[in-house]
């Protein structure tokens, strides 16, 4: 009997070294992607500084954080719904899509906001002073077509101009292209490209490289005010089975917003190291310091875009209000 005891304890022990083995390296992995310009800012702060990993293991968590780079909203989703990662960064348009999909299901929900930002459509054809000059002739870059942010907010716009039935009408002549050749055909000229719905820094790089570049429209006229354009989210089995690695991540996003506010000339040192980008520096601390620019992770004005997609059918489910498709985090709470 004493010898089954012993034999039934060690047995235990191994099996809760083994379980507690499987938990550990669960808490610590974390692969995050994200896309192109300053709107993420927030997120090259973290990895330069290496603040999840600090937070991570204040909590006992010895965390291994992975960077992948994509394009577009849909190649995001798809990434978080095949596992390959578990923070996806896109636009509110690509958010409430995949919430609406994965609705009972893998209940994908947003976990912050990286700021308030102005998109802005650009354009280099003389011709076209609003949306409503475009041609058929025309073709206006975006991330995603039919679910970046900015396809979502030239739908709404469409909407208001030409009524619901016509939302989608410049779908036909939107193409999707990564925010840094967009922004080169832009500059350029003499491209099929005649304009970019981008977003910081390349929108700016836009009208300072080409004396046609003019802007068309801006995303805060047709939300009606600030608004987070970009944000972050993840399934409900990572947060909910990853506690403190999910926290580590909050808490390093939240002092990378303080850090940005308090040091924009470091900021800005730190998009360009991290990004690898050629951008000016003055023209990143311009937007950076840009009255309309605001680094904080609560999530502002993102329920106009979710009811006009669920008013038009792109989701089938209505949500009450952006806590239907933010998590229950105290960050979110004054969301909206």
């Amino acid at each position: 009997m004493k010898n089954f005891t012993r034999k039934a304890a060690a047995i235990a022990t191994g099996l809760g070294l083994a379980f507690g083995s499987l938990a550990a390296h669960a808490e610590g992995q974390i692969r995050i992607a994200q896309q192109f310009g300053i709107v993420y800012l927030l997120l090259n702060v973290a990895q330069e500084q290496k603040l999840i990993e600090k937070h991570a293991k204040a909590a006992g968590v010895d965390a291994k954080v992975e960077w992948v780079q994509l394009s577009g909203g849909s190649a995001v989703n798809d990434a978080l719904l095949s596992g390959n990662i578990e923070i996806a960064g896109a636009g509110v348009g690509p958010l409430l899509t995949i919430w609406d999909r994965t609705k009972g299901r893998q209940d994908v929900k947003g976990v912050a906001s990286l700021g308030n930002f102005p998109y802005y459509l650009v354009t280099n054809n003389p011709n076209v002073k609003t949306i409503a000059d475009f041609t058929d002739k025309d073709r206006i870059a975006l991330p995603a077509v039919g679910v970046s942010v900015q396809s979502r907010v030239l739908q709404l716009a469409s909407a208001k101009l030409w009524g619901d039935k016509e939302f989608n009408k410049l779908d036909k002549i939107s193409v999707a292209v990564p925010h840094p050749d967009a922004a080169a055909a832009i500059i350029k000229g003499g491209t099929e490209i005649s304009a970019h719905f981008g977003n910081p820094p390349f929108q700016e790089q836009e009208l300072a490289g080409n004396p046609q570049a003019r802007i068309v429209l801006k995303s805060y006229d047709v939300l009606g005010g600030p608004s987070s354009a970009t944000v972050l989210y993840a399934t409900d089995k990572f947060r909910t089975e990853n506690p403190k690695t999910y926290k580590a991540f909050i808490d390093a996003l939240n002092e990378a917003s303080q850090f940005v506010t308090a040091n924009p000339e470091r900021a800005a040192d730190i998009y360009l190291k991290v990004s690898n980008a050629k951008t000016d520096r003055d023209l990143l601390l311009k937007i950076i310091k840009n009255p309309e620019v605001q680094f904080k992770i609560t999530p502002q004005n993102t329920y106009a875009l979710a009811e006009f997609m669920h008013r038009v059918g792109a989701i089938k489910n209505k949500p009450a209000s952006a806590k239907d498709y933010f998590f229950a985090d105290a960050h979110n709470a004054a969301g909206n």
